[in-house]
């Protein structure tokens, strides 16, 4: 759209609410049809019809087939064209990589997994990132890209984009991960914590738009995502949920972070990897013996699958990790009072094992009220999920936060979601 609708539709303020409202109703499916719309919104039908016809004007709705009838003319129902563009995630992790398209309705229609040491550091990372997404894009048919969300496995700070002393990411300090992206795309550009995209995929698996609830990622670190009311709790700088680095009573065992005694140094996937390997013995059977006799280290999630199937040795470090994890979840709980706290991560592969202990040390240690109502489960086996929250992630930074900087251009572009913040992109 032109500058000039842009302009006109910011002297026209109830025009514009209503316009972006109605859009975002058939958009979520909140309303269909324009009798649905009037009821809802309390708009004369002569309005609806002025608003909506805009609407499809504008591009974003279109005509569909013909709702059932109450007793009347069967009213036509109306779609949001969801393929006027694509969102791009990337969610990466300690040790891998996944990339994908998703369309604006959030579903995921082609990705690409990679495993991937993230220490590789963040110019041979995001080169490895770029070529996979053009793997995906190449498969996809030629689509605007509307935006762009990233996940990464350590603190962010969300209105830059960048990481900051991300314990497992050396070379990532203050990089800046969103210019890179807007770069290549030319589009808007969200990066995040790798957890509070799992957060709010499983927010959009439940439908629950107003869920309490805490994602806690037990994978080589540990990390947590915090649903209050169904919105993302990020804190003043992006940092809340970091518990991989609260500190565990009577520990002393040095983290990477610097500091001693962190639950993740104590309890996360590297710690089980260290612990694996200093307990072999000559008598060791099982997964990490086989791993030692091959000259390979054993993973996180090799110590998990194999105490799954009853290796001793791993069985006793995935129930030590999950007693301590347990520990600190429950003082979460008597803080956060969450209704919903779902366990994920390589480390969680262990299954009932794993989730059996964390269950009995939070409701062991935190209150009765705030366990009453309590449910603690694992996560979705689906490598998807990270992308299914990225998608969510965009998509609601670009219709629920800043729809109207950019909804009179037909188009979300990276100056009209920045605004004076922008810096300018070579």
């Amino acid at each position: 759209m032109a500058n000039e609708s842009t302009l006109r539709f910011g002297a026209q303020t109830d025009e514009v609410t209503s316009l972006l409202r109605i859009v975002n109703m058939v958009r979520t499916g909140e309303a269909s049809t324009r009798p649905e719309i009037g009821r809802l919104t309390g708009l004369g039908r002569g309005v609806v019809t002025q608003r909506v016809d805009r609407a499809i004007e504008m591009g974003y709705l279109e005509d569909g087939e013909f709702g059932p009838s109450s007793g009347g003319r069967a009213p036509r129902t109306l779609r949001f064209r969801s393929e006027l563009g694509v969102i791009v995630v990337c969610a990466l992790g300690a040790l891998h990589i996944h990339a994908g398209v998703a369309t604006l309705d959030g579903e995921i229609v082609d990705q690409v997994h990679r495993q991937w040491e993230i220490s590789r550091g963040p110019a041979e990372t995001l080169d490895t990132v770029m070529s996979m997404i053009d793997e995906v894009l190449a498969r996809v048919p030629n689509t605007p890209v509307w935006g762009v969300s990233v996940g990464l496995p350590g603190p962010v700070d969300f209105a830059s984009g960048r990481p900051v002393a991300p314990p497992i990411m050396p070379g990532w300090n203050g990089f800046d991960v969103r210019r890179r992206f807007e770069q290549r795309f030319d589009a808007p550009v969200w990066v995040d914590n790798d957890v509070n995209l799992l957060a709010l995929s499983e927010r959009s698996r439940r439908k629950d738009d107003r869920i309490d609830l805490i994602y806690c990622k037990v994978g080589t670190g540990i990390g947590a995502g915090l649903l209050s009311n169904g919105h993302l709790h990020r804190g003043a700088n992006g940092a809340a949920g970091d518990i991989g680095h609260v500190r565990v009573q009577g520990a002393d065992v040095l983290c990477r972070c610097g500091k001693v005694g962190c639950l993740e140094a104590v309890a996360g996937g590297w710690a089980l990897v260290r612990d694996a390997q200093e307990a072999m013995t000559a008598e060791t059977t099982g997964y990490v013996a086989q791993c030692a006799a091959a000259g390979e280290a054993p993973t996180p999630e090799g110590i998990a699958r194999a105490a799954e199937n009853g290796d001793a040795l791993a069985i006793s470090l995935i129930q030590r990790s999950a007693r301590v994890i347990g520990e600190s979840i429950a003082a979460l709980v008597n803080m956060f009072n969450p209704g919903v706290i779902v366990i994920g991560g390589a480390v969680a592969a262990a299954g009932e094992l794993f989730l059996a202990e964390v269950r009995q040390r939070v409701y062991e240690l935190s209150l009765p009220l705030a366990t009453r109502d309590l449910s603690i489960v694992n996560s979705p086996d689906d490598v998807r999920e990270p992308l299914r929250g990225g998608a969510e992630l965009a998509r609601e930074q670009l219709f629920e936060v800043t729809f109207p900087r950019w909804f009179g251009d037909g188009r979300p572009t990276i100056g009209a979601i920045r605004g004076a913040e922008l810096e300018p992109v070579a």
